[in-house]
């Protein structure tokens, strides 16, 4: 079966380590059923262009446009910050949307302004926020925080971050039963000297660690704040070395509101995808 018109042009793009490919749809030429499967077959590494994710940038009648987000496992996404800055970059490179824009996401409508290669996105405002919960892991009792920054996400504080098992606790916290039948992202952090934190962050649909994650970001910045350990603007650094900015208003509650998320949005290279960019490994 056909899945899509190819060849098709692409952008591959970089949020501070997030990799994402990027499609103008707004002539549709991917088959709607099969854009999972699209999107898991071009995101992976070494057997094709290889992303944490595919955006599709599509029309829309209540903004300048809408995204189709999907993770690289083929999972349709909410919302990643990182990706909505890489869409709102491309949106304006391509003159579908004004320097300061709107464009329509499955958790919302987000506003995005461009800067050159700098892109600031205001986030939804955050929901479910828990603190301090208690929770048996692999025999172990761990203290983590949780938030809903568009996609949900636990923040755990570490005292070594660099000896951290991410992918191993994370994938363990990620399917806890605790937070299924979704269930969640999962960012370590930890201060540094300079003030600013340090995070990694165990990926949802990636099911690995990124080298870098939006909404984990600032799910890291608001737990920090609540808990008094930092205030707005708060300064992340990624694990692929890159920073992030996160400036919020507090609120009682607690909650947040006007929060921002800024940093640039590398373009990496441009690109056309054929009927190849399909095969090997399809099973895998």
């Amino acid at each position: 079966m056909m899945i899509a018109d190819l060849p098709l042009a692409f952008v591959k793009m970089s949020g501070t380590g997030n990799d994402f490919i990027l499609v103008d749809h707004r002539r549709p030429r991917i088959v709607p059923e099969a854009m999972p499967e699209f999107a898991r077959l071009v995101c992976r590494r070494r057997f094709s262009v290889g992303a944490d994710g595919l955006i599709l940038i599509e029309d829309s009648d209540r903004a300048d446009f809408r995204w189709r987000f999907f993770n690289a496992d083929g999972s349709e996404a909410e919302m990643c910050g990182n990706g909505a800055r890489c869409a709102a970059r491309f949106a304006y490179m391509h003159g579908i949307a004004p320097a300061r824009m709107r464009f329509e996401t499955l958790a919302g409508i987000i506003e995005a302004s461009v800067a050159d290669i700098n892109v600031s996105v205001k986030m939804t405002r955050p929901t479910d926020l828990r603190l301090d919960l208690g929770l048996e892991v692999g025999g172990a009792s761990l203290v983590l925080h949780s938030v809903d920054t568009g996609v949900p996400h636990v923040v755990i504080f570490v005292e070594d971050i660099d000896r951290t098992d991410v992918c191993g606790l994370g994938r363990s916290i990620r399917h806890h039963e605790a937070f299924m039948p979704a269930g969640t992202n999962v960012n370590f952090v930890q201060q540094r000297p300079d003030g600013a934190f340090k995070v990694r962050t165990y990926e949802r649909g990636v099911e690995d660690e990124t080298r870098a994650c939006g909404t984990g970001a600032v799910a890291a910045a608001l737990v920090a704040a609540l808990l008094e350990r930092a205030a707005s603007p708060v300064e992340i650094v990624t694990s692929g070395g890159d920073r992030l900015t996160i400036l919020f208003d507090l609120q009682g509650g607690p909650a947040a509101d006007n929060v921002f998320l800024k940093g640039p949005a590398h373009v990496v290279y441009r690109g056309e995808l054929n009927s190849e960019a399909l095969l090997g490994g399809r099973s895998g």
